[in-house]
């Protein structure tokens, strides 16, 4: 019985999914076009609304914890462990206030309807993992972004997913950038759990009824130490929350 709830309600996240991201495509490009920068903010804030709380549809609960004060007039990185990708959503959606961007792979630019015109148009850092170069100037163009507009930037510094909830060691290269152009970024580790386990066997089916937790964990001031150092922090504190 579990097995056929699993493919019955897959089935209709899944419509659900892919007619949001169409119509938001058209709604974005409308938006952005005609009414500016600031109505295609909304509109990628409404398009990842009906990503997250469409995932009821597979019976899943969804919660957030907020254990920080985050700040408004300075800039913050958020860093977060990957799990899967419907990570993204959820993420963007509870901080949509702190007007966030990804840091992603260059591949979903071109391909997929409302996500590649979104990060195309939003100003999220593209980078081409084969190119270090490249790579360094997109994330170093993010961070001074985030620093004029005291806005965000979500990195998962494990550089994949790890459906298992085992984590890789955060590298420190792309938040050491991010730094470099923002010195006045406030790192705010970021805790999630359970997306992994939705769809560990894969995009279909996904696993009905998980609990997805989304943890916003006190602040850590970077200044004046290696980011090394402040990456291992935000690491134990993630660990400490999802024991992974």
């Amino acid at each position: 019985m579990r097995k056929i709830l699993d493919y019955v309600l897959s089935t209709l996240y899944l419509i659900h999914f892919g007619l949001t991201l169409l119509v938001f495509h058209v709604i974005q490009v409308i938006a952005f076009h005609i009414f500016g920068k600031k109505a295609h903010k909304v509109s990628v804030d409404w398009l990842n609304f009906s990503l997250t709380f469409g995932l009821y549809l597979t019976g899943a609960s969804i919660r957030l914890k907020n254990l920080a004060q985050l700040p408004d007039n300075r800039p913050i990185v958020f860093v977060a462990n990957h799990q899967s990708s419907y990570d993204i959503a959820p993420i963007y959606w509870f901080m949509r206030r702190y007007n966030p961007r990804f840091v992603s792979k260059i591949e979903l630019a071109k391909g997929v309807p409302s996500i590649s015109y979104n990060l195309r148009k939003s100003g999220a850092a593209l980078i081409n993992r084969k190119d270090g170069k490249q790579a360094i100037t997109e994330i170093a163009r993010l961070g001074k972004l985030i620093q004029d507009e005291k806005a965000s930037a979500i990195i998962f510094p494990e550089g994949t997913r790890t459906a298992s909830g085992a984590m890789k060691p955060f590298q420190s290269g792309g938040v050491a950038t991010l730094l470099k152009r923002a010195p006045d970024a406030l790192i705010v580790p970021v805790a999630i759990d359970g997306t992994g386990a939705m769809n560990r066997k894969g995009i279909f089916p996904l696993k009905s009824f998980c609990t997805l937790n989304f943890t916003v964990l006190p602040g850590i001031e970077p200044a004046g130490r290696k980011v090394e150092e402040v990456l291992a922090e935000a690491q134990e504190a993630i660990r400490t929350v999802i024991g992974g």
